[in-house]
């Protein structure tokens, strides 16, 4: 006899995709999932799963590029990097106009609040609007106005709902914790790209890293900080520092350019991992007050929160994972 689970599927930008695997792997062992609550990329992957279209959401995800997701970057100057028409737009397409409560199984969606500063449950109304107010990440995605309330990322006050399924009427509690810190024996699988792909991406990079200001590349010290003024024109530019001895050497090709790991890169960075350093304390507090009977975790550090091109890859990791820690629990309970 299948058992029924209650899965909580936390908050971690485009880690999120790891969801899918957990799902599909949670499938494939016969485990029926009863009920499911989300926060952020939780709750946008299993709101599409409630809503029976996590196999097209996979295909879609999976056919994404770096220049299909640049293309689905709506900038905005207002409250967020992004205003995420485009994205939730596509979203809407796949699953239509669906209520939550005319869902096939229980669903929860956390927000945040910040004009009540709470954290607010969807367990009924429209689906879609239910998962852009989890999902507006701050600074990343413009937040969602309803009535006098303005919502944010419910990652921001619960990156972990668990307590929405307590009373669930079902036989275990998974919870899949996107901010893992110690989980150093995983990596990120490689998937090859196209070489023709790579070089298109690596021209386009060029010119676009000095105007969004979350893209990353290869600079050196001093054109990293003419970078950030650039693409940050309120920050003060650095002051001219002069260069040791070492430093003023000639630099041979192979040293000439190395990838900054000191810091983050830009304002929009700094604010995200400032974020993400903020969920995982929280989402610690959240499993020791309600732990859940299996957790899965997916390492923090195996890409950045806006890596939204690496569906195939964090997919494949969330399966893994997945299965490696069913495999502990089953050998211990029989």
């Amino acid at each position: 006899m299948s058992k029924k689970v209650a899965l909580v599927l936390g908050s971690g930008g485009a880690r999120g995709y790891a969801h899918i695997g957990v799902i599909e792997e949670l499938e494939a062992r016969g485990y029926e999932i009863g009920c499911v609550a989300g926060c952020s990329m939780g709750a946008v992957v299993g709101g599409i799963y409630a809503a029976g279209k996590l196999r097209e959401y996979r295909e879609w995800t999976e056919s994404l590029d770096y220049l299909d997701v640049l293309r689905l970057l709506d900038v905005s100057f207002r409250l967020g990097a992004i205003r995420g028409e485009k994205v939730f737009g596509k979203i809407h397409d796949l699953i239509g106009e669906i209520d939550i409560e005319d869902l096939a199984i229980p669903y929860t969606a956390v927000a945040t609040d910040l004009t009540n500063q709470q954290e607010i449950w969807f367990q009924e109304g429209c689906l879609h609007k239910a998962m852009r107010a989890s999902a507006a990440i701050p600074s990343l995605f413009t937040p969602v106005t309803q009535g006098n309330r303005m919502l944010v990322d419910g990652g921001l006050l619960n990156p972990l709902p668990i307590v929405p399924v307590v009373a669930s009427h079902c036989d275990l509690i998974i919870a899949v914790n996107l901010n893992s810190q110690n989980q150093n024996q995983y990596q990120l699988p490689v998937i090859e790209r196209p070489a023709v792909f790579k070089n298109r991406v690596d021209q386009l990079m060029g010119s676009l890293s000095s105007r969004l200001p979350f893209l990353k590349r290869e600079v050196d010290e001093e054109e990293e900080g003419e970078l950030l003024v650039e693409a940050n024109p309120w920050l003060e530019p650095p002051a001219p520092r002069r260069k040791t001895a070492a430093e003023a050497a000639p630099k041979s090709a192979s040293s000439s350019h190395v990838l900054s790991t000191v810091g983050p890169a830009s304002l929009l960075e700094l604010v995200n991992q400032s974020f993400e350093v903020m969920q995982s304390s929280l989402t610690q507090y959240k499993i020791a007050g309600y732990p859940p009977d299996i957790l899965i975790n997916i390492p923090k550090r195996v890409c950045r929160f806006f890596e939204f091109h690496k569906a195939p890859e964090l997919i494949m990791l969330g399966r893994q994972i997945a299965s490696d820690t069913l495999d502990r629990y089953e050998r211990e309970h029989p």
